[in-house]
């Protein structure tokens, strides 16, 4: 088993960590401990407690479910000593290996709720992270405020000094701290959400005005959200990946962790408290960070569907499967470098030529084993998010538009939920109406244009343009995704 001990003794292919693990203390408080933590936050904190004078940020995190997984990763965690092993694998197949040293300890909120809150309002606790999913902010969609009729949010505000949400244990930390004459922090998300900073001020301040609303202008004057662009694929690993994994680094790991050697994190430089040493490990700090956010969206998200889509109808699982395909490989490669980059503006420092190709190197890395099932999950509303300002300007214009006309074909056949050779795609489409389904899985050629996938660009369908989205329909239908590409 990986702890302290073993660092002495790893395999010659397997590095650990250049500083002495027992000596970090913590100075961050991290909710949602999975993979997508370990391989990126807790990827840029190892690197920074090998710099001189930054061995007082080591992470502490918190688990906020019980039962099953979650009781079982927190007696792992413990065995080990919070050690995990990090295997990084490029698209050549190149493994870079590591043992992360930065989780000093893990605490299970239920089981211990009173060590959480000390934490939270322990003055060397400078950062509150989080990784609690895009929906675990339960912040409404109509209104844009924070909700508090859930169930368990309820349960806090009637006891807010015994919290079990997030939101409460935060809040009551952070009164804790007030009380104690600490000072703020700063909280700050690390969820694959647009301006998650803001997201996060509304979902804990919106909490604390339910509780005490002087607590809650006391939180909105002395805590900063930084708002933050974060990029990592990092697979989940199933108990063959583990031992896979285990094989491959020689190592006896409880939670071996598996990740592309692609990483980013783009962050506004707004602390309360002070921060690591950030930007010496790669971290890109800016005060515009939704041109970041932008860019990935219109190229990375908005391609991630045409292909998931293309797949879905090929009956091919794996994204890197649908992208060897040459024909499919040179029309997504042509949809980003005649449709969205030049409609699109760089951040700053950014080259949208180079971004493509990472981005087309990144997708081909077969050991990530990217599911198109997952990606085209919820098509409907991703797409008004990923392509709409791509579609608005091809069809808008004198621009060529066939390519962006047959990606919305693409998407429709995905939405009649049959592959090309007959088989059932099972769709999962939260927002569509039964009746809409069943106007989706029509065979009509053009009854399904009217679905919400197309709102953002309603206004510019001509009965031309929706005559030649059918037309692709018909191509797609009679001669197969690969030989109808416009490519």
């Amino acid at each position: 088993m990986l702890t302290y001990d073993g660092l002495k003794t790893l395999p010659k292919t397997v590095a650990g960590p250049s500083y002495d693990v027992r000596k970090v203390t913590p100075g961050i408080v991290h909710f949602g401990v999975g993979n997508f933590f370990r391989a990126h936050l807790g990827y840029y904190v190892d690197r920074v407690l090998a710099l001189p004078d930054q061995q007082n940020w080591g992470v502490i995190g918190v688990g906020l479910r019980s039962g099953g997984q979650s009781d079982r990763k927190a007696e792992e965690f413990r065995a080990q000593d919070g050690l995990y092993s990090l295997t990084e694998i490029a698209a050549n197949g190149k493994a870079d290996i590591r043992v992360m040293g930065c989780l000093r300890d893990y605490v299970h909120a239920p089981d211990e709720p009173e060590k959480v809150l000390a934490l939270l309002a322990d003055k060397a606790t400078k950062i509150v992270s989080m990784t609690i999913t895009e929906g675990g902010y339960n912040i409404d969609e109509t209104t844009g405020e924070f909700r508090t009729s859930l169930p368990t949010v309820q349960d806090d505000l009637a006891d807010p000094k015994n919290p079990k949400t997030i939101f409460g244990f935060v809040v009551e930390g952070l009164r804790r701290r007030r009380e104690a004459g600490h000072g703020g922090l700063t909280v700050m998300s690390c969820d694959n959400l647009r301006h998650n900073g803001d997201v996060s001020r509304k979902a804990f301040v919106g909490y604390a005005r339910a509780v005490d609303a002087d607590l809650a202008a006391w939180i909105d004057q002395n805590v900063t959200f930084p708002n933050a662009m974060v990029d990592r694929i990092t697979p989940s690993v199933s108990a063959e990946g583990k031992a896979e994994l285990n094989k491959r680094s020689g190592l006896d790991d409880l939670q071996p962790l598996l990740s592309e050697d692609f990483i980013q994190w783009v962050i506004e430089d707004k602390f309360a408290a002070g921060r690591p040493a950030f930007e010496k490990v790669g971290v890109e700090f800016t005060d515009q960070v939704s041109a970041y956010e932008h860019a990935k969206i219109r190229m990375l998200n908005s391609s991630h569907l045409i292909l998931s889509a293309a797949g879905m109808l090929l009956d091919l699982k794996l994204v890197d499967e649908v992208l060897a395909e040459k024909r499919v490989h040179k029309f997504v490669d042509s949809v980003l470098e005649k449709d969205v980059i030049p409609t699109l503006k760089a951040p700053p420092g950014v080259d949208l030529h180079k971004y493509k190709e990472t981005l087309l190197t990144r997708f081909s890395n077969a050991a990530m084993a990217d599911q198109v099932a997952r990606i085209a999950s919820d098509a409907t509303s991703k797409a008004q998010v990923f392509w709409t300002e791509t579609v608005r300007a091809a069809l808008g214009g004198e621009r060529d538009r066939s390519r962006v006309v047959y990606c919305m074909a693409l998407l429709l056949e995905l939405l009649r939920g049959r592959s090309e050779k007959g088989g059932k795609i099972t769709l999962h489409e939260p927002f569509l109406s039964e009746e809409q389904l069943k106007i989706a899985a029509s065979d009509d050629l053009k009854a399904s244009i009217g679905l919400p996938a197309f709102d953002g660009w309603r206004d510019l369908l001509t009965p031309e343009i929706e005559q030649e989205v059918a037309h692709a329909r018909e191509l797609i239908r009679k001669e197969g995704v690969l030989a109808s590409l416009p490519v």
